[in-house]
């Protein structure tokens, strides 16, 4: 038995090293004062930060990955909330298979899915718009929400909300004070899938973007076809920092919460 446990632990801290081992690298090659990706760096420079920040289109796919990001966030959450309460409050025949429906995005391979949705949006001309970008990916974003916000419902207790009616609370002030506390972790995770969805999708994107730009992930993608220069890792490291941020902000709302919820 303490062989197994042993053999666990030193395989869980290989897979892990091999995942993390990359990142050890791309910090330090983002501060390289070389003009090719190189490790170690023969020295160390800013400049391909500045680069990165004086480069129109690297910003300009940045903040477009922001936008559409920001409203499949929006879409999603939303969406998958009324799905979710629909799903666990009202029972109805059939479903399973509307669960199965809901759920098809994260089955079917992503270039099959793209070709689908690329072939709808050229008879709804479609193909290189802003919300065309926006609802293929909240398509990609969906079931996460659905999945997180069925399991956040389903700790509700429905008699903790008959009684805020029984003392005379609307539906909509039982929702606020009652309901949103309990789900809010789950809402959170939920935006949070969905941002890294949206955020990381490459394959829709060399589809239906067109003319409505680059996002910063098919930019990285193209970019890194034609240069190897270290403004590659300087975003990279900067995308490690915002992924950072997302799960150290969720780490405290989730420990907020236990806070809360002691006696």
């Amino acid at each position: 038995m303490r062989l197994l446990r042993l053999l666990l632990v030193l395989y869980c801290v290989g897979v892990f090293g091999f995942l993390i081992l990359p990142l050890l690298i791309v910090v330090p090659v983002s501060f390289s004062a070389g003009a090719y990706l190189q490790f170690p760096p023969p020295g160390w420079s800013l400049r391909w930060y500045r680069m990165y920040f004086s480069d129109p289109q690297w910003l300009d796919a940045t903040w477009l990955s922001l936008r559409v990001a920001a409203v499949t966030v929006l879409l999603s959450v939303t969406l998958g909330s009324a799905a979710a309460l629909a799903l666990v409050r009202l029972p109805f025949p059939g479903i399973g298979l509307l669960r199965a429906i809901l759920m098809m995005p994260l089955v079917v391979p992503s270039i099959v899915l793209a070709i689908a949705v690329y072939s709808v949006y050229v008879r709804l001309h479609l193909v290189g718009s802003f919300w065309g970008i926006v609802l293929a990916h909240t398509i990609l974003a969906l079931p996460f929400a659905v999945v997180l916000m069925v399991a956040g419902l389903q700790r509700v207790d429905r008699r903790l909300e008959e009684a805020s009616y029984t003392m005379g609370a609307s539906a909509a002030r039982t929702f606020l004070k009652v309901t949103f506390p309990i789900v809010r972790p789950s809402l959170f995770a939920a935006a949070v899938f969905a941002f890294i969805t949206s955020w990381d999708e490459v394959i829709l994107m060399l589809f239906i973007g067109g003319s409505a730009g680059t996002t910063l992930p098919l930019r990285m993608f193209s970019f890194l076809r034609t240069e190897i220069n270290p403004v590659i890792a300087a975003v990279s490291t900067l995308l490690l920092l915002l992924a950072a941020l997302v799960f150290g902000l969720s780490e405290w709302m989730k420990r907020r919460s236990v806070v809360r919820a002691l006696p």
